[in-house]
């Protein structure tokens, strides 16, 4: 916990000193807290603080009827987000750090057994036209709902399709490019070598690389403000806007259930299993006039999914998560900025890992005060297992983001 403050300290510290020695750009609520160039224009810096609050409360189907109530209460997310350039316009940077427990949780032997505080550590280099090389820890170029920033989601939460398969964050380099192709025709085309072992790892690559690309095609042209990367159609765009996208991702000698993510498949010698997993997703976006329309699916595989021991026979009990999934999801703004959304997601694990297939059918309803950096969201949630009655759950969260 002191090492907590102690880190918050230093942050607040190093960010007001600037302030004192630098001139402050003019900002307002949602475009920084604090947003200002140095006088020789050697560097810039956005500082912009944001937290997400949380309340939950479920009924679990047990013995033909619901339960009794649970009620949770938490910080889902708690993050100190800086970006600005270094040197030069071309050279941006990025730094995240998250405070909330859920944040920094996952604390092992292969990260030092400390907190996992660092989100995004990355810069990215604009070294040609239309070209940029980004070095570091960020998100890699996966499925869609990962790639929408955790505030600027349409749910209080995203969707059991990208808790299972997400390629998340990782350790390593991508290279980022555009074409256009006639009037309006944008494609981009992603690259990204990586560790393979999720974020915040310190002892060393264990087992291979991890390989990413990802194609996206935008036929009707660029939408308003990025706008396929937050969901909820916000800048009601004029004209209909669509991106199609397809990711594939494989994981050489994969040692974690979750990909880069869940946990290490060790043997009772110490030794860690490995095995190739691959990852293909295809996903879409579409806004137009309010209407949001989001559609995904991942199909994940392994070379030998089961963990072994050492001698090639006795299973370890852990078994990567193998399987396919699908999420739909549709809302419309109004012009008091409520909107209504649903979604739809179904999640079929592979035999081997014994868990069954899982549908959930999600009912939101949001306020956005400010766009996504102020909102106000609620949604209802029905979950089966195997076609089975198995979960009820209401959610309301509040996003503040400077």
């Amino acid at each position: 916990m002191k090492s907590t403050f102690s880190l918050i300290a230093i942050v607040f510290l190093s960010v007001f000193n600037s302030i004192n020695a630098q001139d402050i750009s003019d900002t307002s609520f949602g475009k920084g807290m604090i947003n200002f160039v140095a006088k020789d224009s050697s560097f810039s810096l956005k500082f912009a603080p944001r937290f997400q609050m949380r309340s939950i409360t479920s009924w679990d189907y047990v013995s033909d009827q619901y339960g009794s109530a649970n009620h949770n209460l938490l910080i889902r997310r708690a993050r100190l987000k800086f970006d600005g350039f270094a040197y030069s316009p071309k050279l941006k940077y990025k730094l995240q750090l998250g405070l909330s427990n859920r944040d920094i949780a996952g604390a092992n032997d292969y990260n030092r057994n400390s907190p996992r505080y660092i989100l995004d550590a990355v810069i990215m280099w604009n070294f040609a036209k239309d070209w940029e090389l980004w070095a570091g820890q960020t998100k890699l170029p996966g499925n869609l709902d990962q790639l929408v920033s955790s505030g600027n989601m349409q749910f209080v939460e995203r969707s059991l399709l990208n808790s299972r398969f997400n390629l998340g964050r990782d350790m390593g380099i991508q290279l980022h490019h555009k074409t256009k192709l006639g009037d309006t025709f944008l494609m981009r085309e992603k690259v990204a070598i990586s560790q393979g072992e999720g974020r915040n790892v310190t002892s060393g690559n264990e087992g291979g690389l991890q390989y990413t690309g990802r194609l996206e095609f935008l036929p009707m042209g660029e939408f308003k403000s990025k706008g396929e990367y937050f969901q909820s159609d916000l800048k009601r765009e004029e004209q209909p806007k669509l991106m199609l996208a397809f990711t594939y991702n494989y994981n050489q000698d994969a040692v974690r259930t979750q990909n880069s993510a869940g946990s290490y498949m060790i043997r009772t010698d110490g030794s860690l299993y490995e095995t190739d997993i691959t990852s293909i997703f295809a996903d879409a976006m579409f806004k137009y006039k309010g209407f949001s329309f989001m559609g995904e699916y991942v199909k994940r595989t392994a070379a030998n999914p089961m963990a072994r021991e050492a001698n090639g026979i006795s299973p370890t009990g852990d078994v990567v998560l193998i399987g396919d999934a699908i999420n739909f999801q549709a809302g419309y703004l109004f012009i008091n900025n409520y909107e209504v959304a649903l979604r739809f997601t179904d999640v079929n694990h592979d035999d081997i890992t014994y868990l069954l297939p899982t549908t959930e059918y999600t009912l939101g309803v949001n306020k956005f005060i400010v766009g996504h950096k102020l909102k106000v969201q609620s949604d209802l949630s029905y979950r089966t297992l195997d076609g089975n009655d198995d979960n009820i759950s209401f959610r309301l969260g509040f996003d503040i983001h400077f």
